[in-house]
């Protein structure tokens, strides 16, 4: 479910870049709408709250309990999202939001910076099991999350400790031998709360697809073939620690580790005989919040060795990545609140091919200055932020804006700026044919997004009947980094390239019985290539399609229930001179669950996605699973009772 919900107060802000803990304290400043998929509005400490004025969507797992989903495919229904699949379970799943690439959409775990040495985060490395909500910023998000958020931001929250004893697990076993599992125990350890949960899976991964062996021939006859070299398997635990202090504040403490291996299988025109890739990744975080100051430190390194002697493998490649970070907030006066936060950290690169390295420091300071006025109908909210990345200093200012209309319709607007600085593999390490360039220059964005939010006052079982969101964006990316040939058979990067893009968000939802609810999204996006090669100029860029639409609708009561879902994706360009594309494609989902069993809670749900087998590839060519069915069995055991826990409370996983 997803509501739509005018808060009257802001909270202190958290700890965490994206999210982790924020302070419990409510004050005088109003905070505007944010979109919810989920049972109940955020919590005052949540960490969408980072920026009050920001198009802001909050996906709740447990809604999509028992279908088979992985983390990119809980995202795939957002407004102004794309997913790049590179081909079912396992394989790599990156995000484009509001026609930024994926190395310009910043990803957090709790908090903790998932982008890798290339300035993408692979969705593929974390497995849906460990999600209790995603937190999606759409827009330029410099001013509160720095470097590398031209597109936006997304945060994936762990599953929280409870303080009730519960043990639960889940097995899925579905098409093409894939087999998935988690096991999670919670309950009071130390006079604070822990939760264990380790999980596990594999797929072969052979779908049958369709193979077009002339695609520049019209009408060529197609054949049908088996993909080959797509399995995966991997695991991993995650550990959490919550313990509340003597004043109010609260200690969390998170470790999470993964390994994954995968095949290699190329595309469609290019498949792989050999080559495999081995990636692992260990993520550690400690974070306190108080009332109005927070702290936090992290650290992650991550694991990558691509073996059988495929072009352009360098040998074990490490990426490892700490900080710092600590925020306080003050109250000025009625409805006047000011934010600061400094951060600092460490980032390295090494690869073992060449003995090449590379490291570099990080540092920012951002301010937010949040005024409520004319009787908190108004609230405005500029930030900045200065920061240091190697050798560029970054300046990222945003101001936004927040005017409640009444009746439960509000508008919301922001406009700003935000950086990219090169990647480390794009400045300093040679990928095979791929050289680097130390004398890149930082990507820049300039945004702009608008929106009219209306939330209605009538309710069923507590939320808002109906909800809409209709809004509008717009973004000018300058000095965007794009490899070229370089003779005579290499490619390096340069800054090159500019786009404009523009575009149009609906979301909608309906709740008309607390039994029936109904829910969806719209996106139209516009881009054009601003690059003066005349091969090139006012084409779309490629891999950005221009319509998306999603409708979902959810029936029956816990015991038993239905749902339906169809994402729609209009047709896109693979090539920057719009003669290649891909055509439009249609998904339709359906599924049941029914929990028939309590003590222990017992619930069974079957899933069938792609109902119409729709045989599609995604941009590079990887060609997408067809119709697939999965069983889902998921238990549940709590000793003792809960008793209703407050809206401070840890949610149980």
């Amino acid at each position: 479910m997803r509501r739509t919900f005018l808060a009257g107060h802001l909270v202190c802000l958290a700890l965490s870049l994206s999210s982790g803990a924020r302070a419990q304290a409510t004050d005088d400043v109003v905070v505007p709408a944010t979109v919810v998929r989920g049972k109940a509005p955020p919590p005052p400490d949540s960490p969408e709250r980072r920026d009050p004025t920001g198009a802001i969507t909050v996906i709740d797992a447990s809604e999509h309990a028992g279908e088979a989903r992985d983390t990119a495919e809980l995202l795939v229904g957002s407004v102004g999202l794309a997913v790049q699949d590179s081909g079912g379970y396992g394989q790599s799943k990156s995000l484009v939001v509001r026609g930024a690439a994926s190395n310009g959409v910043l990803v957090f775990l709790d908090g903790i910076p998932l982008n890798g040495a290339g300035g993408m985060a692979d969705l593929s490395q974390v497995p849906a099991a460990l999600v209790e909500r995603l937190e999606v910023l759409r827009g330029g998000a410099g001013a509160r999350y720095g470097s590398g958020g031209l597109g936006g931001a997304v945060n994936i929250v762990t599953r929280a400790p409870s303080s009730h004893v519960r043990a639960s697990g889940e097995v899925v076993y579905g098409s093409w031998n894939t087999a998935l599992g988690h096991v999670a125990i919670t309950g009071p350890l130390l006079d604070g709360n822990a939760l264990v949960l380790l999980h596990a899976g594999r797929s072969d991964g052979d779908f049958a697809y369709e193979l077009d062996e002339l695609p520049a021939v019209p009408d060529n006859p197609v054949t049908a073939e088996a993909r080959a070299r797509n399995d995966a398997k991997g695991g991993g635990v995650l550990l959490r620690y919550r313990r509340r202090l003597p004043g109010g504040s609260r200690l969390d403490v998170l470790s999470e580790l993964s390994l994954e291996d995968r095949a290699i299988p190329g595309t469609v025109q290019n498949p792989q005989s050999a080559g495999r890739q081995d990636l692992d990744r260990l993520s550690l975080g400690v974070r306190w919040s108080g009332t109005q100051a927070s702290a936090r430190g992290f650290f992650r390194r991550d694991g990558l060795e691509v073996t059988g002697g495929l072009l352009g493998a360098g040998g074990p490649q490490r990426h490892v990545v700490g900080g710092v970070e600590v925020e306080g907030r003050t109250l000025l006066g009625g409805g006047h609140a000011l934010t600061a936060t400094v951060a600092s950290s460490g980032e390295q690169v090494t690869q073992a091919k060449g003995a090449q390295s590379a490291s570099w420091w990080r540092g920012s300071a951002m301010v937010m200055d949040e005024w409520a006025l004319v009787a908190d109908v108004l609230s405005v909210v500029p930030s900045l932020r200065f920061e240091r990345v190697g050798p560029y200093w970054l300046f990222s200012p945003k101001v936004g804006a927040w005017l409640s209309l009444g009746g439960g319709v509000g508008l919301r607007a922001n406009a700003g700026q935000s950086h990219r600085a090169p990647s480390f593999l794009e400045l300093y390490i040679r990928q095979g044919t791929l050289l680097p360039n130390p004398g890149l220059r930082p990507e820049r964005a300039l945004y702009a997004d608008a929106a009219v939010v209306w939330d209605s006052q009538a309710t069923v079982a507590g939320a808002s009947r109906w909800s809409v969101t209709a809004g509008g964006f717009a973004a000018l990316y300058e000095d965007l980094i794009a490899y070229e040939l370089y003779p005579p058979m290499m490619a390096r990067p340069y800054n090159f390239d500019a786009a404009r893009v523009w575009g149009a968000e609906l979301e909608a939802e309906a709740r008309l019985f607390s039994w029936l609810s109904a829910s969806g999204g719209y996106t139209w996006l516009r881009t054009q290539n601003r690059f003066g090669d005349p091969r090139y100029f006012n084409q779309d860029l490629p891999n950005r399609p221009r319509h998306k639409w999603v409708g979902r609708v959810r029936a029956g009561p816990e015991w038993l229930n239905a749902r339906t879902e169809v994402l729609y994706q209009a047709s896109q360009f693979v090539n920057r001179t719009g003669t290649r594309s891909l055509p439009s494609r249609t998904l339709w989902s359906v599924g049941a669950s029914s929990t028939f069993l309590h003590k222990p809670e017992v619930t069974l749900s079957v899933e069938v996605k792609n109902l119409l087998d729709a045989r599609v590839q995604d941009f590079t060519g990887f060609p997408l699973p067809g119709r697939a069915a999965y069983a889902t069995l998921a238990v549940s055991l709590e000793p003792t009772p809960s008793a209703p826990e407050g809206s401070n409370a840890p949610r149980a996983p």
